[in-house]
């Protein structure tokens, strides 16, 4: 089979498409042939080796595809990791979910990673409630995209997006934000509060780092919680000070999806089960959609991933193993 693989860490340039055998089931684990694989921002981490799961070379990168069964079932699923950027791909049968008719590959693959971080960003991370102010950074991404229409649908009283140019603050506009800002603001702190009507904000999504959790922190209202999912600055923000924290009844959460895959749902099995199903519902009913971002193949990996490194990019980008 085709496939993309690293044998060393590093740039887009490591990313190299060669032949490798079809990778063979184990126990527990589904063969799937896959139709398109999902790239994320975490993908650029997995080639240089800094995300929160250390990688093993050689490595096929890709943590996400949609595809077919051996049976003839068509599916959406996390690899262990790995694995996605290939013709064929193996999952654990834990992590593979049926998808519903009138949900195409795209927007499965929007769903079974942005989607459900979104999801749990909302309803667990900082338990938005109707009515609070809702920031969203990286609004244009693949997960602000879909966070920006949840906390809509979910009764936030003014949603906040944050994104680099006119044309990604216009798309988190559409997709149902009060307000839009830019996102390289000297002072977010200030901005925040003034896209707020001079008020702190109650919740802040962030996967940006650096600068912006810092002082997307001080931005927050008393009970204000900051959830943070990423660093695509490469920058650590500054240790959080619990006295401070303290003195302005602020909360901080820490978000990993694959812990979603870890709590049991009593109705669903995880709670990834569970964001999975009101998600594919969701769609289905007509109420959240996808962004698309652009299609790449196997051969233009290496400018996904630079585009991706770039913020050249908004919605879900998707690869196509068979070109």
């Amino acid at each position: 089979m085709r496939a993309i693989q690293i044998t060393e860490f590093g740039g887009p340039e490591v990313l190299q498409q060669v032949e490798l055998p079809d990778p063979v089931a184990g126990e527990g684990e589904v063969l799937i042939t896959v139709s398109r694989a999902g790239l994320n921002y975490a993908d650029t981490h997995q080639a240089e080796n800094s995300y929160l799961a250390k990688m093993e070379l050689p490595l096929v990168p890709g943590g996400e595809v949609v595809g077919t069964t051996a049976d003839g079932r068509r599916v959406v699923a996390l690899t262990k990791n790995s694995g996605g950027y290939a013709e064929k791909a193996v999952a654990p049968a834990l992590t593979t979910f049926d998808v519903p008719d009138g949900v195409d590959d795209l927007t499965a693959l929007s769903l079974i990673v942005q989607g459900a971080t979104a999801w749990l960003l909302l309803r667990k991370s900082t338990h938005m409630e109707a009515g609070e102010s809702v920031v969203v950074h990286a609004a244009a991404g693949g997960v602000g995209t879909i966070a920006v229409q949840l906390a809509k649908l979910w009764g936030a009283g003014r949603v906040i997006a944050t994104a680099s140019s006119e044309d990604k603050r216009k798309l988190a506009l559409d997709l149902g934000a009060d307000v839009a800002i830019d996102s390289r603001s000297a002072d977010m702190t200030a901005a925040l509060k003034e896209a707020n009507g001079g008020r702190r904000v109650d919740v802040v999504l962030d996967m940006t780092g650096g600068a912006v959790t810092d002082q997307s922190l001080v931005a927050l209202a008393p009970f204000g919680r900051l959830a943070f999912y990423g660093m695509a600055s490469r920058e650590r923000p500054k240790p959080v000070d619990l006295g401070a924290l303290l003195v302005h009844s602020t909360a901080v959460a820490g978000m990993w999806l694959p812990h979603a895959l870890k709590v049991r749902d009593a109705e669903h099995g995880t709670l990834a089960h569970r964001a999975m199903a009101e998600l594919f519902q969701l769609v289905v009913d007509g109420k959240l959609k996808a962004v698309p971002g652009g299609e790449y193949g196997l051969g233009d990996v290496q400018q996904a991933h630079e585009d991706l490194r770039a913020r050249r990019t908004a919605g879900k980008l998707v690869l196509d193993p068979s070109r």
